[in-house]
C-alpha cells in the first residue's frame, strides 16, 4: 500500500459521527402576501413592477417609453415586434456595449428581498442584465416564494452554469459618500409580473 493509500484509508476510517442537519422549518415564510410584499420590497429598494396580461402590454410599454435611436434587446420570442432578440450565444459579448433596455424572463422571484432568479438557460448571455442601462424581468405571480430559504430549496438540486439573483437596479454609496447608479449593473430595474 503506497502513502498515499494510507493516508487516504486513514481519513476514510476517522470520519466524524453522522448528525441530523438542524431544523430550520420555522425559518420558512407564510406564502400569503408574498405577491403584495415582493412588490414593495421591490419598490422600496428602487425597483419598479408593472402588472401585465400579456407580452403585448410589454410591447406597448416598449413603444411608449423608448426611441428608435434606444437599442432594446430580448431574448422573449413573443416580444420581435419590438426588440431585438438575442437568440445566438456565439455573438460577443462587446456588441452589448449600447444597449439601453434588456428585457428577460426570471424563473422566481423573492418576497423577503425583491430578488428574482435568473439562470444561464434564460440568458444566452451572462452579460445581458448587467450591461445594459434598464433592465426588465418577466415574472409570472406563481413563482413568488416567501423567503430566500423556499427559494434554494426550489434551486438547491438543480443543475447550472450560471445563475444569479438580482434585487433592483445597481447602486453604490461608497464613491464619495454619494448615491451611484448603475455603479456595476443597469440603473432602473422593472418586472412585469405576469
Amino acid at each position: 500500500m503506497s502513502s498515499r493509500d494510507k493516508i487516504l484509508a486513514a481519513v476514510a476510517a476517522n470520519q466524524p459521527q453522522l448528525t441530523a442537519l438542524p431544523d430550520i422549518s420555522f425559518l420558512k415564510g407564510d406564502g400569503t402576501g408574498a405577491l403584495e410584499k415582493f412588490v414593495n420590497t421591490l419598490t422600496a429598494i428602487g425597483g419598479k413592477v408593472i402588472e401585465i396580461s400579456s407580452l403585448d402590454d410589454i410591447v406597448a410599454h416598449i413603444k411608449a417609453t423608448t426611441t428608435l435611436s434606444h437599442r432594446v434587446i430580448s431574448t422573449l420570442s413573443g416580444l420581435s415586434e419590438a426588440t431585438e432578440i438575442i437568440n445566438d450565444s456565439v455573438v460577443l459579448p462587446h456588441t452589448f456595449q449600447d444597449v439601453e433596455l434588456t428585457i428577460i424572463n426570471a424563473h422566481l422571484g423573492v418576497a423577503e428581498n425583491g430578488a428574482v432568479w435568473i439562470k444561464d438557460d434564460l440568458l444566452n448571455h451572462r452579460v445581458l442584465p448587467f450591461i445594459c442601462q434598464n433592465l426588465a424581468i418577466v415574472l409570472q405571480k406563481k413563482e413568488i416564494v416567501p423567503t430566500m430559504h423556499e427559494a434554494y430549496e426550489k434551486i438547491g438540486l438543480e443543475k447550472y452554469g450560471f445563475g444569479t439573483f438580482i434585487a433592483g437596479p445597481s447602486k453604490t454609496a461608497d464613491i464619495e459618500q454619494s448615491l451611484v447608479l448603475g455603479a456595476h449593473g443597469s440603473r432602473t430595474m422593472t418586472v412585469f409580473l405576469v
